[in-house]
């Protein structure tokens, strides 16, 4: 049985058709990437999942059962969403933030056993506790909403274009993270631009295109497909 199972899933905005009847399966423990052109309906997608945008038909399973619609539900349940762009509180410190991710949850051995795997994943965020989230490095805040993802004590952990905007050095250590993420037993739902690196690291991976999967196989598989080479890694064939 997959964690997650989106069937024949149709997202309109007005009169666009953003997301065309796509099917796809995350199975438990691994990451799975989604690779496209901006456009596509990568974050859409996402944003369906997380009841943030409305679908107009098809189905969403989480662990063989429909998903809640409400946005609070679906965190609740064990979905996060690291969303692109980072959305941090700008104004409060790293501390308050990733205390925020742990809104919903009244465990506090458990937040605390996991605010400790935060600063161990992320050493800096613990030096920089204090500091006001809005004047963290791009790399930092990245990190920041990472650990604020796994504060909500998620079983899946969708990552919207994690290496947006960060130098190479940096994007080396977010997919480096993504790997010990996945080695905590959390499975990982991949929306990257950066195709090379997404393929690297996926067990799964779809190409989606003007809102239809078009391509699937394993991530290796996929980085030797001489179209997606052409048209994704900048090879030609």
């Amino acid at each position: 049985m997959a964690m997650l199972e989106i069937k024949d899933l149709n997202v309109f905005y007005g009169g666009i058709h953003a997301l065309r009847g796509i099917s796809l399966e995350v199975e438990e423990g691994q990451i799975v990437s989604m690779i496209g052109s901006n456009g596509a309906g990568k974050s859409s997608m996402m944003n369906a999942i997380s009841g943030l945008v409305k679908y107009k038909s098809g189905e969403i399973f989480y662990k063989g059962e429909k998903l809640p619609t409400q946005a609070s539900k679906i965190v609740k349940a064990g979905i996060c969403q690291v969303p692109e762009g980072r959305l941090i509180f700008a104004n409060l410190t790293t501390y308050e933030n990733l205390m925020i991710g742990a809104y919903l949850r009244s465990d506090k051995d458990g937040i605390a056993r996991d605010l400790k795997r935060v600063y161990e994943i992320f050493p800096r965020l613990e030096e920089r506790k204090n500091q006001i989230a809005g004047t963290l490095s791009g790399g930092e805040q990245q990190m920041l909403a990472m650990g604020r993802g796994i504060m909500s004590a998620p079983d899946v952990i969708m990552l919207d274009e994690p290496s947006l905007g960060l130098a190479p050095l940096l994007i080396n250590t977010i997919f480096e993270t993504i790997r010990e993420i996945k080695s905590m037993g959390k499975t990982i739902l991949l929306v990257e631009q950066n195709a090379l690196k997404a393929l690297s690291v996926a067990d799964k991976a779809y190409v989606l295109e003007q809102g239809r999967i078009t391509k699937s196989g394993p991530g290796a598989e996929l980085l030797k497909d001489p179209q997606i080479a052409e048209a994704y890694l900048g090879k030609s064939k």
